[in-house]
């Protein structure tokens, strides 16, 4: 899979409407494409094995969009044969008395996965430099001491989050970073979906169309949070989302890739401990 046309390059600016929500790169079907994800679960597991073993790295997935575009479809279907023991899924959503009283990081910079770990974030810290800017009302629940130059607030926090991330891989995290990018055509017959099928009901709420009313706004967001914090060490990966399969096989596949990067290997046994374990097998051989 050709990587290159998802990632938000370094260092350049990008606009949301060059990247195709449609977009299918390679697969000739959607059989195809199930087929690869199957593949890439598989090899998933076994580089989770290793990377517990290891305990040297762990990986953070963070995964941002606009509502409907298949965060909680990804993370089950792209997940499913991961050993729950070695994976943390967190749901950031509008912040509790207690986290308004903390940084804006802090909610998420305390669960950031252990080493040997994998961490997911169904939405994260960035939503403090989208929701917030878009609804610029929700700043003053914060708290926060007055600026000098308020102005600069968006651009102090983008500073903040990647001098955060660089710290964060500094100290073995890596970090995927991915944005479903769903088209508004699609959103909408999304959203007619969950209210026409009762067993979907619950999944939606009247805000969903209010937010849909900022469509634009957090469209522009969204560029800015882009266009400043996809770094060599965190990267933008912006995923076509108006086909759930291809999401699911794009996101395993990056995964996968990162994985076999970090180079992991099985912890080497010292001689005394190949000497305890011969022992151990001539003692349970002994056994009648």
């Amino acid at each position: 899979m050709n990587h290159d046309k998802l990632i938000v390059p370094p260092g350049k600016k990008i606009k949301l409407k060059d990247y195709d929500p449609s977009f299918t790169d390679k697969f000739k079907s959607k059989e195809e494409a199930r087929e690869k994800l199957r593949d890439d679960v598989k090899k998933m597991a076994e580089l989770q094995d290793v990377l517990y073993a290891d305990n040297r790295h762990s990986l953070l997935l963070i995964f941002q969009a606009l509502d409907a575009a298949g965060k909680d479809g990804t993370i089950k279907h792209v997940m499913s044969g991961i050993n729950p023991q070695g994976c943390q899924v967190y749901s950031f959503k509008a912040p509790s008395a207690e986290e308004l009283d903390h940084d804006y990081l802090w909610r998420c910079s305390s669960k950031v996965p252990e080493k040997g770990r994998i961490g997911i974030f169904n939405r994260s810290y960035y939503e403090e430099v989208l929701v917030t800017r878009v609804h610029p009302e929700f700043l003053g629940k914060q708290n926060l001491p007055e600026m000098k130059n308020p102005d600069k607030l968006w651009e102090h926090r983008f500073a903040e989050i990647v001098n955060f991330e660089k710290y964060l891989t500094r100290n073995g995290i890596s970090i995927l970073k991915f944005f479903l990018n769903v088209s508004k055509k699609e959103q909408k017959k999304r959203f007619l979906d969950r209210i026409n099928t009762p067993e979907k009901n619950w999944k939606f709420s009247s805000t969903d169309v209010k937010e849909r009313q900022h469509w634009d706004n957090y469209r522009n967001a969204y560029e800015d949070v882009f266009n400043n914090t996809s770094t060599d060490f965190a990267p933008w990966y912006i995923i076509p989302a108006d086909n759930k399969w291809f999401i699911r096989a794009a996101v395993a596949d990056i995964i996968v890739k990162k994985l076999k990067e970090l180079g992991l290997r099985y912890p080497e046994v010292t001689e005394e401990h190949k000497a305890e374990l011969m022992k151990a097998k001539e003692m349970l051989e002994s056994e009648e």
